[in-house]
């Protein structure tokens, strides 16, 4: 319809205008081609400064500037400004979260964080605005963290309104270490985003709803909507996004277990990502790497490819997602016998969260130290804490519990710390972790029986899509409109998933698959 307008305006800066949106609309759905012929009809006419600079920005969005010079950055928040100082204070905000976004991606530099945030600051928004609680949180993850996080938990009552402003959230919720919000957030945005055919930003929400799910445990949700994500951004021509979702299904395939798979996934990932320097990416591939060596027994390598996360001269170090590994990064540390680095790094952590309520660093720090220097007290401590919602931590903290009481020759007090870990990473699929906790329960002088396979294991992440989707009730029809399949497939593939599942009726599908969580952004 824009397009259409456009032909039909007789004034030159209307039909710029109106060729420009159109064009970002065709970004938004993931329409590479339509979008770049748009920009090419908007150029052919005479361009204002302000339609010009729009022009030259808005295809980045399918790679969100990776492979363009830094100094872009700044180039962006000058024209935000003066975009704002026009008038027009909306394409301003857009302009100005294309910059933001960048500083996930890359690293442009103290300088151009605070020339961002300066812009932010300026513009004749509200505070509460999505579009700006998103732009301060992945511009200044750390400084604006208290604020960012307050807005964002006054919004969260709010989810499904608005899928677009959903998406914000859940990616301002990731930047400032709240992944129970971006969990939620991003959950309720991808239903909506697929209903209006918004399949450029639909991955965008998919990517960090898996990646959410994955840090929370919640291995089962995570599956099938890291591989969505991976289709769309490959369907979509946005290379980083499929990195990105790839790095994700690598680190779930490390925590299952699935070593070849997991490094399989983690190279692919690299390749996307490391010619272009993308920081998230690389930073989720060593993260799998680093449990795959973990979860293998190979604590030196698995302490060298986590090590790189917290090392600003890597190409894998990324701002605010370095808080979600210190726990991780302490764990393979202690069984490396890396303890004066592990404190060091520690230490600086702990300046870090001086000035920042980031959920998932403070977390990592009560861990941390209670495996650097054990003690009832501080375990206890890190149990006490809020831990709702974070269901694989809390295992963690139960198995390192369990372990040093164990080796304190308190095998009975070990054992209810055991088992619960046990429990908790059986549930979750965590099998390296939970194999690690029948083996301490052993040595605790307590049996543990052997673990049989999930239900959902049995299936593809195609699969589990389907009929996560059917168990809810959905007919071969709606399954098909959710998931762009027509209606035939969706009941050749459950006629399929049902001898796998040992059931005959989509009546039992629900009770075969068990709880599942996530789908709904609880």
């Amino acid at each position: 319809a824009l397009e259409q307008a456009a032909r039909l305006s007789a004034d030159p800066e209307r039909r710029a205008d109106r060729l420009l949106r159109a064009a970002e609309l065709a970004v938004e759905s993931g329409g590479r081609e339509t979008a770049e012929r748009l920009v090419r009809d908007a150029r052919g006419g005479e361009l204002t400064p302000r339609q010009r600079s729009t022009a030259s920005w808005l295809l980045s969005g399918f790679e969100d500037g990776v492979r363009e010079d830094l100094s872009r950055v700044g180039e962006l928040a000058r024209l935000a400004e003066s975009v704002a100082e026009d008038g027009h204070p909306d394409p301003a905000m857009r302009v100005l979260w294309g910059a933001a976004m960048r500083c996930f991606w890359a690293e442009p530099g103290e300088e151009a964080r605070r020339t961002l945030l300066a812009v932010a600051d300026g513009l004749p928004v509200e505070n509460s605005d999505p579009r700006l609680v998103a732009v301060a949180a992945y511009v200044a993850p750390f400084d604006r963290a208290e604020s960012v996080l307050g807005e964002l938990r006054g919004l969260a009552a709010t989810t499904g309104t608005d899928p677009e402003v959903d998406r914000f959230l859940g990616s301002a919720s990731l930047q400032v270490g709240a992944v129970d919000l971006a969990a939620r957030f991003s959950a309720a945005a991808a239903p909506g985003l697929r209903a209006q055919g918004r399949l450029g930003l639909l991955p965008r929400a998919l990517a960090v709803q898996a990646w959410s799910r994955v840090r929370l445990g919640d291995l089962a949700a995570a599956v099938p909507v890291a591989a969505e994500a991976a289709k769309f951004a490959k369907e979509t021509g946005q290379p980083f996004m499929y990195g990105l979702a790839t790095a994700v299904q690598a680190e779930i395939a490390a925590l299952r277990g699935e070593h070849k798979q997991a490094k399989a996934l983690a190279e692919e990932a690299e390749r996307t990502g490391l010619a272009a320097g993308a920081r998230p990416v690389l930073a989720t591939v060593q993260l799998a790497r680093g449990i795959t060596a973990s979860s293998e027994g190979r604590f030196d390598d698995a302490f060298a490819d986590l090590r790189r996360l917290f090392d600003p001269a890597d190409p894998a170090f990324q701002l605010a997602l370095r808080v979600y590994f210190v726990a991780e990064l302490a764990e393979v540390a202690i069984r490396a016998g890396q303890v004066e680095a592990l404190r060091e790094i520690v230490a600086e952590m702990e300046r870090l969260a001086l000035s920042t309520p980031a959920p998932a660093l403070h977390i990592g720090l009560r861990y941390a130290r209670a495996v650097l220097d054990p003690s009832d007290e501080l375990f206890e401590t890190a149990l006490g804490a809020e831990l709702d919602g974070w269901p694989a931590e809390r295992g963690r903290l139960h198995l390192a519990y369990g372990e040093w009481l164990r080796r304190q020759r308190r095998a009975v007090d070990s054992r209810a710390h055991l088992r619960t870990a046990r429990e908790t990473f059986d549930a979750l699929g965590m099998t390296a972790w939970a194999e690690r906790a029948r083996r301490e329960l052993r040595s605790a002088g307590e049996s543990s029986p052997n673990r049989g396979p999930d239900a959902r294991e049995k299936l593809t992440p195609h699969e589990l899509s389907i009929v996560q989707l059917a168990a809810e009730g959905l007919t071969n029809r709606e399954i098909g409109q959710r998931l762009y399949l027509s209606h035939r497939t969706v009941g050749t593939h459950l006629h399929r998933i049902f001898p796998k599942l040992g059931v005959s009726s989509r009546a039992e599908l629900k009770g075969a698959l068990g709880p599942v969580s996530g789908r709904d952004g609880s």
